[in-house]
């Protein structure tokens, strides 16, 4: 599978590092290569950096990694996205980390699907904080990874990706419950940020037998 991140800041790193660990060539696709190109280089010889559009191109599979309103324009730029997977991985954040700037009757996800015809959108890795994604390893336990989309393949396609990135990918059905990943994302935020907890905590399922 062709994996491109588009986004080359903390989220699309880090992302980008627990991939090429996996086994997973990725393609980082950016407007302007150069200016990322020592960080990429960093990640060794299978990280291909690229422009923004050549990534979409060789994508099967095509990682949201900007912030919220770039992502809905690169949704909405391309007329066709060719039944590709586009994992969002973006909250939609108010200026200053206020909160959300949308909620309970629609969600970021679903505005990217809106705009990304013949996509099939799923909401993944929007959760925790980029130093999860890039090493989600806890002597506790595997921290929770929950995936939404409303095309059944696609989004067993990005649960199985969670999984080998060492997450518990928690199955959340259609994309709509993106709706409640995106303020799960916020109390992550409000603990790191608000609550001085830090960013070196991360969310887990725990189940009784």
């Amino acid at each position: 599978m062709q994996i491109s991140i588009l986004g080359a800041g903390n989220v699309g790193l880090a992302l980008a590092g627990a991939l090429l660990r996996a086994g997973e060539p990725v393609t980082i696709g950016v407007p302007e290569p150069a200016r990322h190109a020592d960080a990429v280089a960093a990640l060794g010889p299978q990280a291909r950096l690229t422009t923004s559009d050549d990534a979409v191109a060789r994508g099967e599979l095509v990682i949201l990694a900007v912030p919220y309103a770039a992502a809905l324009s690169i949704a909405q730029a391309r007329a066709d996205w060719q039944g590709r997977v586009l994992v969002d991985a973006t909250n939609p954040l108010a200026p200053g980390l206020a909160g959300l700037s949308l909620g309970t009757t629609t969600s970021g996800a679903e505005e990217v699907a809106a705009r990304a015809a013949g996509a099939r959108v799923v909401k993944a890795f929007n959760t925790t904080g980029a130093e999860n994604l890039a090493d989600s390893r806890y002597a506790q336990g595997r921290p929770m990874m929950p995936v939404a989309g409303d095309d059944a393949a696609a989004r067993q396609q990005v649960l199985a990706l969670a999984a080998r990135l060492g997450f518990d990918a928690v199955d959340m059905g259609p994309l709509s419950a993106a709706r409640y990943l995106e303020p799960l994302a916020m109390v992550w935020i409000h603990l790191a940020f608000r609550q001085g907890q830090g960013r070196r905590f991360a969310f887990a399922r725990m189940t009784r037998g």
